[in-house]
């Protein structure tokens, strides 16, 4: 076989970020992936009716515009978006609902009593968003850019992640609606990672919102794609591969697989010493994901949850945190939390005339084969009543067919690993490089590194880097920006 500068084994949005970045440099570039159709969680497919058009993992983009590697590559100049008036919602009992609009002012004045505990909380992280980005994105070992915004980040999450976190609120309102986004990082609450993760994309929602982009999540790999193989780049898909040796030779391999795939591939080649570490590396529990296509917009009691995609679901506070804690125990819960988008309400190009989309998913125990679709039903039905009328179809992964969809979701978890505090600090190991593996030329360069789970590109990126550092001697970053022609 040819030999090729750079290989990447798997084409998720970090996998496809490294590419970008080695592709750049002027690197031979070759991605290979399992399945027929690249971009792994960026995926978006016909899974019910013809037409309706699903994500099939992430759906609403928050870091699409904070992420460091997106902004270099300019992702909103290269496909379209919409970002709602409303980033994210929360609905209670009695018809009552809290929302995050991208005006901090409006939130806060719709909070009431607690609208300047709101603005305490928030306004200061939404006003360096951008620092905060910065900051949450790189390793824990390198000194901040920010050491204030980064001082003020870890007091604020030390605040809302533990027992007390209820302590600047007067109703329930506001309380439920930072559990609603802390509860995306699947980690028992209260919990400071928790609130980190959960701070991090509350500030982005005031700051830049949560866009979506026209035609689904597949639209941003479709954008990576082209711009590797206009630099020369190729993606291989169909290509499951099982040991190094089916590849052709190369300077550098880089993974955009679960750390144990990448250990198991590379085992030949790494010390003992690492593989014990990364045999420590503890996954984090699943999520049962549905996907409806529907004859109509959910009929949410509250009518302002219709200004947002993104809505969070499972009564207030407290009744989330247990929920957390049911499943983080191994039982599935009774009243579950549920994320919910319905990004038809924004983009029209996703189903047919008249028709909706909504994508759900809820966290179930690690491995679990359970069809929760009853559970999420009820629970949409709770605050919106007549939403079972209006389902046409629908399509389920247990967390179990997770794993089968992407064998890096171990057991459903989409995160790739725990984000666990110490699992983010040390993110497989802890390092100053956590991407580069000690083994010649091999670099993880997927959600089990640091900076952990959600669509940013920035474990890509950060791994690529490394490599262009220490395997070709580069070691001033290409740009990454649209090239204008003349």
């Amino acid at each position: 076989m040819t030999s090729v500068d750079a290989i990447v084994i798997g084409s998720g949005p970090n996998g496809l970020a490294a590419a970008v970045t080695l592709a750049r440099a002027g690197l031979s570039v070759h991605v290979y992936e399992r399945s027929a159709i690249p971009g792994g969680g960026l995926r978006t497919e016909e899974v019910t009716l013809p037409g309706f058009r699903h994500d099939m993992c992430s759906a609403v983009h928050p870091l699409a515009f904070a992420s460091g590697f997106f902004r270099r590559f300019r992702l909103e100049e290269r496909i379209p978006f919409v970002t709602p008036s409303a980033s994210y919602g929360h609905p209670l009992d009695g018809g009552r609902a809290a929302i995050a609009y991208r005006d901090i002012d409006r939130t806060a004045d719709a909070l009431g009593v607690d609208g300047p505990a709101w603005r305490a909380l928030l306004g200061p992280l939404a006003r360096e968003a951008d620092a905060v980005a910065q900051f949450t994105g790189s390793p824990v070992l390198r000194i901040p850019r920010h050491p204030l915004v980064a001082a003020r980040f870890g007091l604020t999450a030390i605040a809302q992640g533990g027992p007390w976190w209820d302590l600047p609120f007067r109703t329930e309102e506001p309380g439920a609606l930072l559990t609603g986004v802390f509860a995306h990082a699947t980690v028992p609450l209260p919990s400071v990672a928790g609130a980190a993760a959960g701070l991090t994309l509350a500030a982005y929602a005031h700051a830049r919102g949560w866009p979506i982009p026209v035609g689904g999540s597949q639209s941003i790999a479709d954008a990576l794609i082209a711009d590797l193989t206009a630099h020369g780049g190729e993606v291989i898909t169909g290509s499951d591969i099982a040991s190094l040796g089916e590849l052709p030779d190369a300077r550098a391999i880089l993974f955009d697989t679960h750390v144990d795939a990448a250990a198991r591939l590379g085992e030949d080649r790494l010390p003992g010493g690492y593989l014990r570490k990364i045999s420590r590396f503890r996954n984090g529990n699943g999520v049962f994901k549905i996907d409806f296509a529907l004859s109509g917009p959910v009929p949410w009691s509250n009518p302002a949850l219709g200004e947002t995609a993104t809505v969070h679901l499972g009564g207030d506070r407290a009744a989330i945190a247990r929920s957390e804690r049911t499943v983080a125990r191994g039982r599935e819960s009774d009243d579950p939390y549920l994320l919910v988008s319905q990004p038809t309400l924004f983009d029209d190009t996703r189903a047919p005339a008249g028709k909706h989309v909504l994508w759900a998913y809820t966290h179930v125990p690690r491995g679990s084969t359970s069809d929760r679709s009853e559970a999420v039903i009820a629970q949409i039905e709770r605050f919106a009543p007549g939403f079972r009328d209006l389902i046409l179809s629908t399509a389920t992964k247990t967390a179990r067919e997770m794993e089968r969809f992407d064998p890096n979701y171990i057991g459903g978890d989409i995160s790739a690993g725990m984000p666990s505090f110490g699992q983010l600090v040390a993110r497989p190991v802890l390092s100053a490089d956590p991407w580069r593996m000690p083994g010649r030329g091999l670099y993880l360069a997927s959600s089990s590194a640091i900076p952990g789970p959600g669509v940013h590109g920035l474990a890509g990126y950060y791994a690529a880097r490394s490599a262009l550092r220490h395997e070709f001697g580069i070691t001033r970053m290409p740009s990454l920006a649209p090239e204008r022609s003349a």
